[in-house]
């Protein structure tokens, strides 16, 4: 059999950092000014596992994806910092690749599932011909093959593969394009995947089904993955780290017990705080006050101290760095003790 026909379900589990960011800043381009949407993420991420990016809209978990991938927009400039890669004992900083080194990078090497599965397809095409024509991209040349391995992946996401594969987009419900794109991703073995707010848009019933999935591909497939999302009950599900941002910045960082039990930045305590609970007696429900910054003027200091109710005059005046408050458990606060004397007598139970 060739090396295109065989389907190569798992990555091998394991120690090694695949991926590592360094410093890594991204500004947007603006009539007022520069946005700041990214600003010195520092980053490792460890064969085989699945680390959530979480915070608000406008918090830079959107940017970074598409940084490490090079798909910003023309008014984006990775301004700072380092994206290395790293496989088969070969390194590389992704921002160093020419034109053709990055073709190769993506969906071969890292690949990435959109927010929105309908505008990710050409509409014109058949779900085949699009898969068809990512793989020949990347250099495969057995029509037969390629075929094969796109229904053994479209079966893999529980759909009628039959039947998917010479179906327009538009002909597929939300859902099912969700899953396409997640089979499209898989097609050339990547060792990194991306996904962006992978149920956003869908029916509870729909959403259950692709968290299924994800978690299939988890314990299965032993992919580093990256799950960009709001949805905090899909990031304790699903991720062995979270990463906490605010105005683009990294503020908290653990396993998902220590985050979501054990926060020690107020505003993750705050995100978990507002959300609602659906079981048990009537709880009051909390909110995070004020607004996220603005990203072309942000406030000195820390930038959470105008709603963080922990904050002193220290806080306004000097930003601090990530800081280790647990076993590989890192937080950006003046006053991560206060925050953990607060949930002695205040507990977190349940996301």
């Amino acid at each position: 059999m060739s090396n295109e026909s065989q389907l190569i379900w798992k990555h091998e589990a394991g120690s090694g950092t695949p991926l590592s960011l360094r410093n890594v800043h991204i500004i947007y381009g603006a009539r007022k000014g520069d946005v700041q949407a990214v600003r010195g993420v520092d980053l490792d991420l460890r064969a085989g596992e699945s680390i959530a990016l979480i915070g608000e809209s406008g918090s830079g978990k959107t940017t970074l994806g598409l940084g490490i991938v090079r798909l910003l927009v023309k008014s984006a400039d990775i301004s700072q910092g380092e994206i290395i890669y790293r496989r088969n004992g070969t390194e590389v900083n992704v921002l160093d690749l020419d034109k053709k080194e990055l073709r190769e990078f993506r969906w071969k090497e890292c690949s990435m599932v959109f927010q929105s599965a309908l505008n990710a397809f050409n509409p014109v095409l058949r779900v085949w011909d699009q898969m068809r024509d990512t793989a020949q991209s990347h250099g495969w040349k057995d029509k037969k093959a390629i075929r094969q391995r796109s229904l053994d992946l479209l079966g893999f996401v529980q759909l009628d593969a039959e039947r998917v594969i010479d179906a327009y987009p538009h002909e597929l419900s939300g859902g099912m394009r969700q899953r396409v794109l997640i089979a499209l991703s898989l097609l050339l073995d990547p060792q990194v995947l991306i996904l962006d707010e992978p149920t956003t848009a869908l029916d509870i019933l729909t959403q259950r089904t692709i968290i299924d999935l994800l978690r299939k591909l988890k314990e299965e497939q032993h992919f580093t993955m990256i799950f960009i999302s709001h949805d905090l009950a899909i990031a304790a599900e699903l991720a062995d780290r979270i990463a906490t941002m605010y105005a683009g910045r990294i503020v908290e960082l653990g396993s998902a017990d220590d985050i979501f039990y054990r926060p020690r930045h107020p505003y993750t305590l705050g995100l978990i705080r507002a959300v609602p609970k659906v079981v048990g007696g009537f709880q009051e429900l909390f909110s995070i006050p004020g607004s996220p910054p603005d990203l072309i003027d942000l406030p000195s200091g820390c930038k959470f101290h105008p709603r963080c109710p922990y904050a002193t005059d220290k806080c306004k005046t000097e930003e601090p760095d990530l800081v280790t408050v647990g076993r590989e458990h890192e937080a950006a606060c003046w006053h991560w003790r206060e925050v953990e004397e607060e949930l002695q007598t205040n507990p977190l139970h349940s996301v």
